[in-house]
């Protein structure tokens, strides 16, 4: 069989059990086992019987909507790549436009402190860490599986890194961060039919659920960041594209933010809310 057909009868296995991008993880886990690059598999790629038998396991897996990053043991994000596995939320391209705004403000700072609530794998605090070599970074994360993940993709990147909760976390640092991130879990409790099984199934419980509405954790994030933040500093916290409206609304119902704004994603869905700390307001 050639690397075609093999790739064409992968892909329908994949699109008939209702992944995304079926052709796309057909090839990266073909590049996975054969360590060819995924747009040079055409011209380069020449599997073995052993590699096409661990091709055929790695595609029934998926195809039982196993997270492909689960089975490649890697995912993407921005410009960095992370270690990830059971245990550990699997970070998502929305995700990185979240990442790229607080990594934009920290930009125009000299020594930026920057905090990410709710790190899981350390996607967003490596990537700032990637992209802002000045700042100091510092996250925390309560579920110690998906801590162990973080602890491997920030080993040696200098980042302080914690076991907690994030709502009592670094009061060591409050009224002094100029930046606090977040993606937290943001998904309804009754809203279990609604997710796809590679989140429902596999990431962890703490990372998705949030309450009756969605947004207990959005309401910790705003006070949190409250009392992380100096006045002036900004906070901006991902939520459902559903939540476009009642986000921004914890921050605004507080009386305590300016520019509250709501930001989408790269398809154009609401996906994250920002907010800066208005000066003058005692941390209370």
């Amino acid at each position: 069989m050639s690397v075609e057909s093999l790739l064409d009868e992968a892909t329908q296995t994949l699109e008939k059990a209702g992944v995304a991008s079926p052709r796309v993880d057909a090839e990266l886990l073909l590049s996975h086992v054969t360590g060819v690059p995924r747009l040079s598999l055409g011209q380069r790629a020449t599997p073995s019987f052993l590699q096409r038998d661990a091709y055929a396991a790695l595609v029934r897996r998926r195809a039982a909507r196993e997270p492909l990053q689960h089975l490649t043991g890697s995912a993407a994000f921005r410009y960095v790549d992370l270690e990830v596995g059971p245990g550990v939320f699997v970070p998502r391209p929305e995700t990185e436009v979240l990442a790229g705004w607080a990594i934009d403000h920290a930009r125009t700072l000299e020594r930026p402190v920057v905090v990410d609530l709710c790190t899981g794998s350390g996607a967003i605090a490596l990537s700032v860490i990637d992209e802002v070599p000045a700042a100091r970074v510092h996250a925390v994360e309560l579920d110690e599986q998906a801590l162990a993940w973080a602890q491997r993709n920030l080993s040696g990147t200098g980042a302080d890194l914690r076991l907690g909760d994030a709502e009592g976390a670094f009061p060591d640092l409050d009224g002094t961060v100029d930046v606090v991130v977040a993606n937290p879990p943001y998904i309804p409790l009754d809203a279990w039919e609604s997710v796809a099984p590679e989140a429902r199934d596999h990431d962890p419980s703490l990372a998705l659920w949030s309450g009756a509405d969605g947004l207990d954790a959005m309401r910790m994030i705003e006070r949190t960041a409250w009392r992380l933040l100096k006045p002036g500093g900004v906070v901006c916290a991902e939520h459902a594209d559903a939540q476009g409206e009642s986000a921004p609304a914890v921050f605004t119902a507080s009386g305590r933010w300016a520019d509250v704004r709501d930001h989408r994603d790269l398809v154009g869905r609401p996906r994250f809310v920002s907010a800066t700390r208005i000066p003058g307001v005692p941390i209370q």
